[in-house]
């Protein structure tokens, strides 16, 4: 799978919930984006889906997540990098379940 995200970035605050693809929350403008030490950072493809999520802690990377859907937009599979550069990759079948 591609790290390299297409399609539009946009920045938020938090995320909710814990099934994935994480679903995140209170979009930062460019403005409030200077004030903030940690954030997140969200492309989203052509119908809005996330495809790549990544935590930036002062300025770092701390996490990311890249996802690929299924034709039927249920998640295909998550590739998630942690803080050590561990890589976890998860693959789903067509209702989302894990496989």
């Amino acid at each position: 799978m591609s790290s390299e995200a297409s399609g539009t970035c946009r920045h938020f605050v938090t995320y909710s919930g814990i099934k994935l693809p994480l679903k995140l929350m209170n979009e930062l403008d460019e403005a409030g984006l200077h004030n903030r030490n940690t954030f997140f950072r969200g492309h989203f493809d052509e119908q809005d889906r996330l495809i790549k999520m990544e935590k930036i802690v002062y300025g770092e990377l701390e996490l990311q997540h890249v996802y690929s859907y299924h034709a039927n937009g249920a998640l295909r599979q998550a590739e998630i990098t942690d803080a050590d550069e561990e890589v976890t990759v998860l693959d789903f079948d067509e209702n989302g379940q894990p496989v």
